[in-house]
């Protein structure tokens, strides 16, 4: 059936070709109908011959002079030859012939913005609007929305959006649009508002839904959100976005197990995603179960082995585990792209600790501080590493430098303290003591805990008693 109709329209088309070619001869007999004019016209467009497209179209005109439809297709055909001013002239006649065709204004916008004048492509449409109802409306909306992004007025995008669901709920194109402007404009709340409006209406409309789910998520309202994503997905189960936007917000309530099934079902229903292998891996890793945590992170490695990330999250999964040596080597991995990164020497740095290579970890310590010479973990790794090393006189050296650098954090004043002790200055040691004391008192803990041997030297003792007693007092 379907093949006889086809063999038809092609036998119409090849009679009407055969026509023209007789008109253009000047043979007698030689009569088109307006829809035959046209039917070429599409045909040549089709074929991108613009110019056979525009020879139709004098012939056209010359025996309709009235048919408004026909001068809208030369005008759509001026445009795409790029004669905008004649296109123009050519809209302007056939608006005095019809002006309740729809695809007249979405011409003259198309010209506007070709003209690069999108705010009078924009007042074309803003008062035709005005003149249309139903699916003209809708598609005159549609055309506002893309001037509107042209000219970056997004508020008004989203205005526009909510026209056109105002006027067709069901609108898919408008549904998929307007969950990402709301996002975009941060407009959740007049978002909650019209899906609220629409679900009133269509209960079973899982666009609607979904975007409701997203809205509520824009204000941080996780529990709402996951509400509406499971209406989405109690109406299709193989909505794969709701589960993983469901998985997002269970994460953000730090629910992991939830998390982990949700994304889980993301992977069952579509091609997987190294941003979803990662997901499930951190869920896994807030579960402190490392090893799983490190398959999905390695699942997501596979998928993009250039992201230095992922082999820094699995160097973290071995270092809560006491693994440091393959910790060391997924750090290397991560840090041929970035040698320099911050986060990645200072994970090394404390590797190295562990695995008694001092030398290597002074070195990551010290790129960690160069790089971010304020940062506190930098220094305070570095001095434990001094520490450790017994290198005491570098300790007082550096303890100092890095309450200059960190704006005088008075942690320290107590490192200096520590080291001073360690290398026997105890005069001098009790000075910078009672000098912490006197700045940050609540610090005496982290210098008992770099140094617990200190609480048998009686005179830190007497130095921390006189300070307990003058906060009593």
């Amino acid at each position: 059936m379907r093949n006889d109709q086809y063999r038809q329209d092609r036998e119409e088309l090849k009679e009407l070709l055969q026509q023209f070619e007789n008109l253009k001869a000047g043979r007698t007999n030689s009569f088109i109908e307006e829809e035959g004019f046209e039917r070429l016209i599409e045909y040549y467009d089709d074929k991108e011959k613009f110019e056979e497209a525009l020879t139709v179209c004098e012939y056209a005109i010359n025996q309709y002079p009235y048919a408004a439809s026909i001068l809208l297709l030369k005008a759509n055909l001026l445009i795409l030859t790029k004669k905008y001013t004649e296109a123009l002239k050519i809209l302007h006649k056939a608006e005095e012939l019809d002006a309740t065709d729809a695809t007249l204004y979405i011409l003259k916008t198309d010209v506007y913005l070709a003209l690069d004048m999108q705010p009078k492509a924009a007042e074309v449409l803003e008062i035709a609007i005005e003149n249309f109802e139903g699916d003209d409306k809708v598609d005159l909306l549609f055309e506002l929305t893309d001037v509107y992004d042209d000219y970056e007025n997004f508020e008004k995008v989203f205005d526009c959006l909510v026209l056109i669901l105002k006027q067709d709920p069901a609108n898919e194109e408008a549904l998929y649009k307007i969950c990402f402007w709301t996002d975009f404009t941060g407009r959740s709340e007049e978002s909650i508002t019209l899906h609220k409006e629409i679900i009133e209406e269509q209960p079973y409309n899982e666009l609607a839904w979904f975007n409701l789910g997203a809205a509520y998520q824009g204000i941080k309202l996780h529990e709402k959100a996951i509400d509406a994503y499971s209406y989405v997905v109690a109406i299709n189960e193989k909505f794969d976005n709701a589960y993983r936007n469901m998985g997002d917000a269970y994460m953000r309530l730090r629910k992991y197990k939830e998390a982990i099934e949700c994304l889980e079902k993301v992977l069952e229903l579509s091609m997987p995603e190294m941003v979803i292998y990662e997901a499930i891996g951190h869920s896994y890793d807030r579960l402190a179960n490392f090893a799983q945590a490190r398959f999905y992170y390695k699942k997501a490695s596979h998928m993009n082995g250039e992201d230095s990330r992922i082999h820094y999250k699995i160097a973290c999964t071995y270092m809560n585990e006491g693994s440091w040596q393959p910790a060391v080597k997924s750090l290397q991995v991560a840090m041929r792209t970035y040698r320099m990164q911050p986060d990645y020497n200072l994970a090394l740095g404390q590797c190295y600790m562990q695995l008694q290579n001092i030398d290597e970890a002074l070195t990551c310590f010290g790129n960690v501080v160069r790089m971010r010479p304020k940062n506190m973990n930098g220094w305070t790794e570095l001095l434990k590493c001094l520490l450790q090393a017994e290198m005491y006189a570098e300790g007082i050296e550096y303890a100092q430098f890095a309450h200059e650098q960190t704006d005088g954090k008075p942690v320290f004043i107590f490192y200096k303290s520590v080291f001073l002790f360690a290398d026997g200055k105890t005069k001098e040691a009790l000075l910078t003591l009672e000098n912490g004391m006197n700045i940050a008192p609540k610090l005496i803990k982290k210098f008992l805990t770099l140094d617990p041997s200190l609480m048998q030297n009686r005179q830190v003792v007497e130095i921390i008693a006189r300070f307990k007693n003058k906060k009593r007092k």
